[in-house]
């Protein structure tokens, strides 16, 4: 027994002695948080680390110890070391190889950098605005926002719940850019709409941090503690992927060419890598964004939208229309669809970062919702939705630098052209011919709810009246 305890002693001050000794100690931070990372685990189990982070920033500032191996910054010069540096920044943590898709890596799942490169350079030319904007890919946008229109209008004077009408959007929008001509219309045909379903309604933050903390009992854990299965959506997949043919422009015409040197079931996790992240992202973003444009305070920014797209000529370039492009991205910067901290590998030999030494392996980030709350010199009235603030001239350089929705460097987000496209013809089509307002039966705060990756509103509901201008 007294050697028991004598162990016991020993490691409770080895632990003590590493945390008060090593140079994370000097970063500002809760106390406990030099000696134990189980804060941290609680506030991710319960869906709470975006605001718990958030508020430790507030409170101690730009540079927070998380715990005794993980710090979280909010600079620009941090976010340049840590996202641009060396090519396309640090290495990935362990984390991101939750994402792999028929337990094969994907681009996104790809940890060191130098072979995440190499994956990404299939999908440039994809994604780039050029073959974005072709006459095929923009046609199927056009189309499916055009159903999503119709569909408002068939509503009436009831409302819409377009958390549902918005996901199917997105996802019929990214499956048409991937596999046209075998794309989902999921706003309007019953099956696709399922595969819908299977995609985002669900509930698997706590499985995948149970699969990531405890990777060599996950084999064992019983079948309710492993994330949800999508069968329809890996039978969907595969079956789309070994099609013979399909679109110059799409995405699998590309990854099944011999020079890509990708396997079938390769081509397939990666396609189902870019369903999920596009509806998503898309969905989600757009969804915050129709709910802020509908609460009564923000009707003004709806009448300065409205006036741009019904006085553009109807052939305008979706690229020209500058307050489009605000709401956009101030929508984009109050809630970003990925607002969760990246998490990052310090390098071989340790790094300065804002003035304070990073041992090698550290685990450093960022996240959206704090930079983009933090500088309230930068983003005045942070938490305000007000997308004036994106055509105002002073100060637009330094917006634009502190604007990390879409991450930078060289794993920022691939799909970012085709995601702005999507966002930009739907809203077109949506405010140039209604006012949208929220529904009585809505709370008058849309709660968010942060799952592993995306951030949705909670209860997966977001209802809305569409009134005919």
């Amino acid at each position: 027994m007294l050697s028991l305890w004598a162990g016991f002693i020993l490691l409770f001050g080895f632990i003590v002695g590493q945390g008060l000794l090593s140079p994370l100690s000097k970063v500002p931070g809760p106390w406990y948080t030099r000696f134990t990372s189980l804060w941290l685990k609680y506030q991710e189990f319960t869906a709470n680390r975006r605001e718990s982070i958030h508020a430790l920033h507030k409170k101690y500032g730009p540079v927070v110890r998380l715990g005794p191996n993980e710090v979280s910054f909010t600079s620009l010069d941090a976010i340049k070391e840590i996202y641009a540096s060396g090519g396309s920044g640090y290495d990935k943590t362990e984390f991101y190889s939750l994402f792999k898709q028929f337990k094969t890596k994907t681009m996104f799942s790809t940890l060191p950098r130098d072979e995440h490169s190499k994956r990404k350079r299939l999908f440039a030319e994809r994604y780039a605005m050029t073959n974005v904007m072709k006459a095929k890919p923009l046609a199927a946008i056009n189309e499916r926002a055009l159903t999503f229109v119709s569909q408002c209008t068939e509503a009436g004077k009831k409302s819409v719940d377009v958390y549902v009408l918005l996901h199917c959007y997105a996802l019929d929008c990214v499956t048409h850019f991937m596999f046209s001509p075998g794309g989902l219309k999921s706003l309007n045909v019953q099956k696709d709409f399922d595969i819908m379903q299977e995609l985002t309604y669900h509930q698997s933050l706590q499985k995948n941090l149970l699969e990531y903390y405890l990777p060599t009992l996950a084999p064992y854990f019983p079948s309710i503690l492993h994330p949800r299965a999508s069968p329809q959506t890996n039978q969907y997949v595969q079956e789309m992927v070994s099609q013979p043919n399909v679109e110059d422009h799409t995405l699998v015409e590309k990854l099944n060419r011999k020079e890509s040197n990708l396997e079938l079931i390769q081509a397939a996790a990666e396609c189902k890598d870019h369903m999920a992240a596009g509806i998503d992202t898309t969905g989600d973003g757009l969804c915050f964004l129709m709910w802020e444009l509908s609460q009564p305070p923000n009707l003004e920014f709806q009448t300065k939208l409205r006036h741009e797209l019904t006085t553009a000529p109807a052939d305008a370039p979706l690229d020209s229309l500058v307050y489009l492009d605000a709401v956009i991205k101030e929508a984009l910067r109050v809630s970003p669809p990925i607002p969760m901290s990246l998490p990052r590998y310090v390098p071989l030999g340790g790094r300065l970062i804002d003035k304070y030494f990073m041992p090698a392996h550290t685990i450093v980030s960022c996240q959206p919702y704090t930079v983009h709350r933090y500088h309230e010199d930068v983003f005045p009235d942070p938490d305000r939705f007000y997308p004036d603030r994106w055509v105002e001239e002073k100060g637009a350089a330094e917006r634009n630098r502190y604007f990390f929705s879409f991450a930078t460097g060289g794993r920022g987000c691939t799909g970012k052209n085709l995601a702005m496209v999507e966002m930009k013809t739907l809203l077109r089509e949506v405010y140039s011919q209604f006012q949208t307002t929220v529904a009585p039966d809505m709370n008058a705060s849309m709660e968010i709810d942060d799952q592993i990756i995306a951030s949705r509103p909670k209860g997966q509901s977001c209802k809305l009246i569409f009134t005919p201008v």
